[in-house]
């Protein structure tokens, strides 16, 4: 055995010298010429991740080295054509082996500049689709062992189809990257030949598990790919593999545009003769137009604003990949032009990146210079991610911040220090962005002349009364207030550290933020809202940046503040809704029904799934964005009152069902699922929703009163290794599901969540058997609870539940009662609250003549006439509660729509009152109040 000479040490500097020389002790050396010898000290000196490989398999030190060998084209081998026995851990090991050996090899290839950053990225593509392939071969005869074939209609085995989306479809795989996978199969039938018969779906839902615990499962020897598979349609809520006839409906019925994008890259990985054409075939429509698609340039828009509201929010800076002219924007630059006229053009429909701009520019759709520019800083770009990836096997694309890194990166990509790095780097990201802008721009700020009275306000040393005269929209009074404000506020900034850059911004925003108060005559307390905004951000420039370079942001933010006094300290509390003020049409464009449950699932997308903190935040931020939306709506007029509450329980409703599958599958990972459930059932739970939620009436504050059941008989323990009772498992359940809600984090918590009106109130279990609250509800619960039951409805859960909760449901309500007995206890129950809430309030809910006494009088004629009148509790909201009341005669017409009227105008000055406290006064409501009054004191005999 060899060892190194000493005279390579001198080049290296002596961080990177210290860690070679622990390195080197370790190894199996083969006789090296010095050239090798020079060749191995850079390699150990760039990459950890090449000193671990050359540990654990010593033979490949001689391939690392031989840049002859390193330059020939890849070999595909079976990493599983030398083993005996093909057991699953032995299956395991080679893959992992075989994974490691390869990398290594071709960042050698990349380092030693034998082979050009494409060919290494066409290489790892190349090694990946030969890994998932032996895999997926081996998991294929492994369940075709037990439960047969599944065959097709010539009558030979059918494949499961791997789609490979991303970077692994396009043939540009990053050193260390997920993989994004999709499956699909052609049709649905019945295994044949195994020990038992069972449906394809389930067959290929075994097939495709044991494939990505091949891939994902990390052991002694790593893991060969991280899976991901939420880009399969409805996401990891889906099914994990789908028919090819599924999959036509779905995109055909259901596909978002993102998901174009998405499939845009989609390679079958493991072809065949017969099915991939069909699939392709079916695939090709979703994505490419016939026409030219100019709809596609305004969805990338929304997207790249997606992603510059995620690097605001997760802080990201030195992002290669998604910062301003990273990697992704030239992803975008490059599938915007192919959607647009790829149905036009099929030269254009490329999976390659390559491969498409190749076509742009034979399409003179880019010229050549363009070309030639924006595929040589992607190249550089992909090269330093490759690098960044090789060091040690991470999947990042943000240069490091470490010197020990820093140094490996600059040797390794022949610089002689880091600033020269990091300036070419940013050059090549600058002309990216510039193409970029090219496709996207969006238009220039407003003419500066508008701008001359705020430089004016903002520069002066000037007393506020001698500039008051020029603010003519106000009065002298009401001028010199607000630019007392503003001079505070100036005063405040200089205390605090805003830095150049932002002194920069604010002398470019403080003009255009008095040019919109003019414009929409707002007073000194609008210009005091939006400052309270300013304050949170000035320290942040990017938020700054925002509002800077979005003018109709800004507009929206005065125009906001000027409405609301709430929503301007809901912006102030969370800035980054701010990124929802970008695009005007967007923001008042409030979700319908079921959108809301397709817009939280893209945005759980993009969160890894064992992140549960980032889980949290996410569901926040999109609780907050949301409630944004609706509340602009509202204030606006777009949305009518009824609405409001509408979609605030619309949007609850999806985050319940969102928060109930992730703390689902984070418990079943945990204990496994409950005894006797497959994970293709149902999960025999619900979610009950009582007061506002149950009625369909929820406020912008409003707090969730939930309750949870199960439908579990069976006593057995949970199904995995760390079992526990199955029964056990819902009430983890049910407090994972609270967690998740209450857990305050950055952005405050999500809901607060109410359980007391569940069966024995806090000493009751946190998730009972049905039956047990059906039982409760039946031989133990107070009048009370059965006013509650009235404002009640299932908001989650499957058919077999759900009938059983409304038969219980039905079967309370509809019971035979004393109605003097219930006048005096539903009359007991209000006066009890009313001691609570004050004799004289005056708040709208609680005042005599308010939302309470009316809920009472919607909850009395439910529980007195229900066994006459089923169709009394058939819904749970008041107003259609008061129709059944006049359609069963309990009520006149005239006086029903009266108390409707009056339950909408106190329902919408609740709204107002959240959103501006100033608005309107339960004494401006008199007549209303009144009405109920009067209803009351004709059913209960007694005044308020």
């Amino acid at each position: 055995m060899s060892q190194l000479t000493a005279p390579f040490a001198a080049i290296l500097p002596s961080e990177l010298q210290h860690e070679v020389d622990l390195v080197l002790p370790t190894l199996l050396l083969p006789d090296l010429t010095e050239a090798q010898q020079q060749d191995l000290k850079f390699l150990l000196a760039v990459s950890p991740f090449l000193s671990r490989v050359m540990q654990q398999q010593p033979q490949l030190i001689s391939v690392l080295l031989n840049k002859q060998q390193l330059a020939l084209p890849l070999v595909q081998q079976n990493p599983f054509a030398e083993l005996a026995e093909q057991s699953e851990a032995s299956v395991f090991k080679a893959l992992r082996r075989c994974r490691n050996a390869i990398l290594a090899q071709i960042l050698a290839a990349d380092l030693l500049a034998v082979k050009s950053t494409e060919q290494c990225l066409q290489d790892i593509s190349a090694m990946a689709d030969n890994l998932i392939n032996c895999a997926y071969q081996w998991a294929y005869q492994d369940v075709a062992t037990q439960w047969g074939h599944p065959l097709d209609q010539s009558g030979k085995p059918m494949p499961l189809l791997i789609l490979g989306m991303g970077k692994l479809g396009g043939g540009e795989l990053n050193f260390s990257s997920d993989i994004d996978l999709i499956f699909t199969y052609p049709h649905n039938g019945e295994t044949s030949g195994g020990r038992r018969s069972v449906e394809h779906q389930q067959f290929f839902t075994k097939l495709g598990q044991k494939l990505i615990s091949a891939l994902h499962q990390v052991t002694a020897d790593g893991f060969v790919f991280r899976v991901d598979m939420r880009l399969r349609p409805f996401g990891d809520s889906g099914p994990l593999v789908l028919s090819f006839a599924a999959m036509e409906d779905y995109y055909q019925a259901q596909g978002r545009e993102w998901e174009r994008y998405a499939m845009l890259k989609a390679r079958i990985l493991n072809p065949d003769s017969v099915h991939a054409p069909e699939l392709n075939q079916l695939l090709k429509p979703f994505v490419y137009r016939r026409y030219i698609d100019y709809s596609a340039l305004e969805s990338l828009r929304r997207m790249k604003q997606l992603i510059e509201q995620e690097n605001r929010r997760r802080n990201r800076v030195d992002n290669i990949k998604l910062g301003a002219g990273g990697i992704r924007e030239v992803e975008f630059v490059v599938q915007t032009l192919q959607l647009i006229r790829g149905g036009r053009l099929p030269e254009l429909q490329q999976v390659s990146i390559f491969n498409a701009l190749e076509a742009l520019k034979h399409q003179n759709l880019l010229e050549p210079e363009q070309y030639q520019q924006l595929k040589q800083d992607y190249l550089w770009l992909r090269k330093v991610e490759q690098l960044l990836q090789g060091l040690d096997d991470q999947q990042t694309q943000t240069l490091p911040a470490d010197e020990l890194n820093r140094q490996r990166l600059v040797l390794g990509l022949g610089f002689s220090n880091w600033q020269q790095l990091t300036e070419t780097t940013e050059q090549a990201m600058g002309r990216i962005h510039q193409h970029f802008k090219l496709v996207i721009d969006q238009g220039d700020n407003p003419e500066p002349e508008v701008m001359v009275l705020g430089r004016l306000c903002w520069d002066s040393e000037l007393a506020s009364a001698d500039l008051a005269e020029h603010l003519d929209w106000l009065s002298a009074d009401e001028a010199v207030q607000l630019l007392d404000h503003l001079k505070q506020f100036k005063q405040d900034c200089q205390k605090r550290s805003v830095g150049p850059r932002g002194r920069e911004l604010l002398e470019k925003l403080i003009p255009f933020l008095l040019h919109q108060l003019a414009k929409q005559q707002g007073s000194a307390l609008v210009l005091q809202r939006v400052l309270g905004v300013f304050r949170q951000i000035v320290s942040r420039t990017a938020y700054l940046e925002l509002l800077s370079e979005n003018p109709p942001a800004l507009q929206q933010l005065v125009m906001l503040c000027h409405k609301s006094g709430w929503l301007a300290e809901h912006l102030a509390r969370y800035p980054l809704l701010l990124d929802e003020l970008i695009d005007p049409a967007q923001l008042y464009q409030v979700p319908n029904s079921t959108d809301y449950s397709d817009k939280l699932r893209q945005a759980m997308l993009r969160v890894p799934t064992d992140d549960l903190e980032l889980q949290m935040e996410v569901l926040r931020q999109f609780k907050q964005a949301q409630q944004l939306r609706i509340a602009a709506a509202d204030i606006t007029g777009i949305l009518p009152l009824m609405k409001v509450s509408d979609h605030l329980t619309f949007l609850a409703e999806a985050i319940i069902a969102a928060v109930v599958e992730l703390s689902w599958q984070q418990m079943a990972e945990k204990y496994g699922l409950p005894a006797g459930l497959q994970p293709e059932d149902a999960k025999a739970f619900a979610v009950l929703a009582y007061g506002k939620l149950g009625g369909l009436e929820l406020g912008y504050g409003s707090d969730l009163d939930l309750v949870f059941v199960h439908q579990c008989d069976n006593l057995a323990p949970t199904q995995g290794d760390k079992a526990i009772d199955s029964r056990q498992f819902y009430i983890k359940l049910v407090q994972r599901i609270v967690h998740m809600f209450t857990t305050r984090t950055p952005s405050g918590v999500l809901y607060e969540i109410d359980t007391r009106l569940r069966p024995a109130g806090n000493a009751g279990l946190l998730a009972v058997h049905i039956d047990t609250y059906a039982e409760y509800l039946e031989k133990d619960a107070w009048t009370w609870e059965h006013q509650a039951l009235v404002r009640s409805r299932l908001v989650y859960g499957d058919d077999r539940i759900s009938k059983r909760f409304n038969q219980i449901r039905s079967e309370v309500l509809a019971r035979p009662r004393d109605l003097a007995v219930l006048k005096t206890e539903v009359t007991e129950m209000r006066q009890k609250l009313r001691q609570h809430h004050g004799e004289q309030s005056t708040e709208v809910k609680h005042a005599a003549g308010g939302i309470v006494d009316l809920e009472f009088i919607s909850q009395y004629l439910v529980l007195g006439y229900g066994q006459q009148h089923p169709d009394l509790y058939f819904y749970s909201d008041n107003i259609r509660i008061l129709d059944a009341a006049a359609a069963a005669g309990l009520l006149p017409l005239e006086q029903t729509q009266a108390l409707q009227q009056a339950y909408q105008q106190l329902r919408g000055v609740s709204h107002r009152q959240t959103l501006d406290p100033a608005t309107e006064t339960a004494q401006q409501l008199e007549n209303a109040m009144e009405q109920v009054r009067q209803v009351w004191e004709q059913l209960f005999g007694q005044t308020l």
